[in-house]
């Protein structure tokens, strides 16, 4: 789904959702609620602020944004999410991890949830069916979830036969344990012994890679996870 579909999603969600009852209980600027799996990126933060002023909403006139960034410690996300809805926003922009999506959805069956994800929203448990999300929660995602035999793949041309591949997956991302088995199912059909390492944070990381050092792994690939891309290098 492309960025003006993902806006006219989250438009529609602050537009008309809304009992008219309510409305005169509303403050004059609908407010924004941006829910995170990891911390404040400026990009992310931008498209967000540049995608609403396309849409007619200006932060700051005619409407406001609630940050919230669990800042890769996802088991902080249901109190995030908790405190937007006491918070009472208009609509919730869940982003950076299924977890941020499903931490929504477990506070609020009333207020819209918006999601850009990169793992199947069905298997998650986000929405009924792609073309028929049904409840409060809709969204886009890019299945980049879905790359991770291809990805590996290509690492089997890259990479000396025989020599093992290390495997990145954070245990805390809900869509990290399918991609995993994933990879596992593609590394058997090609023949690649696969080091799966957890790591959920910065530290956690570096030890993994240390562990990867002393295998001697040829290369190393990521489950696609929020918590890798904010720790990448520029």
């Amino acid at each position: 789904m492309k960025r003006r579909e993902f806006l006219t999603l989250l438009g529609a969600a602050m537009a008309s959702t809304t009992p008219l009852s309510a409305l005169a209980q509303q403050p004059a600027a609908p407010v924004v609620g941006i829910l995170s799996g990891t911390n404040r990126e400026p990009r992310l933060v931008g498209a967000v602020q540049q995608g609403l002023a396309e849409a007619g909403y200006t932060e700051g006139r005619n409407v406001a944004l609630e940050y919230r960034f669990a800042e890769g410690r996802f088991e902080r996300l249901p109190d995030l999410a908790a405190d937007l809805v006491q918070r009472g926003v208009a609509v919730i922009v869940a982003m950076q991890s299924a977890a941020a999506p499903q931490a929504a959805k477990a506070v609020t069956s009333s207020i819209p949830i918006v999601f850009s994800i990169g793992g199947d929203p069905v298997k998650l448990g986000l929405v009924a069916s792609l073309n028929r999300p049904g409840g409060n929660v809709t969204g886009a995602t890019f299945l980049v979830n879905t790359l991770a035999a291809k990805r590996l793949e290509l690492l089997r041309e890259l990479v000396p036969a025989g020599s093992g591949v290390g495997l990145l997956f954070n245990p805390k991302n809900p869509a990290s344990g399918p991609e995993k088995d994933d990879v596992l199912a593609a590394a058997r059909q090609l023949h690649l012994e696969i080091h799966a390492e957890s790591a959920g944070s910065e530290s956690e990381i570096d030890a993994a890679f240390a562990r990867l050092v002393e295998k001697r792994v040829s290369a190393v690939t990521f489950a696609a996870d929020a918590v890798y891309n904010s720790r990448r290098a520029n």
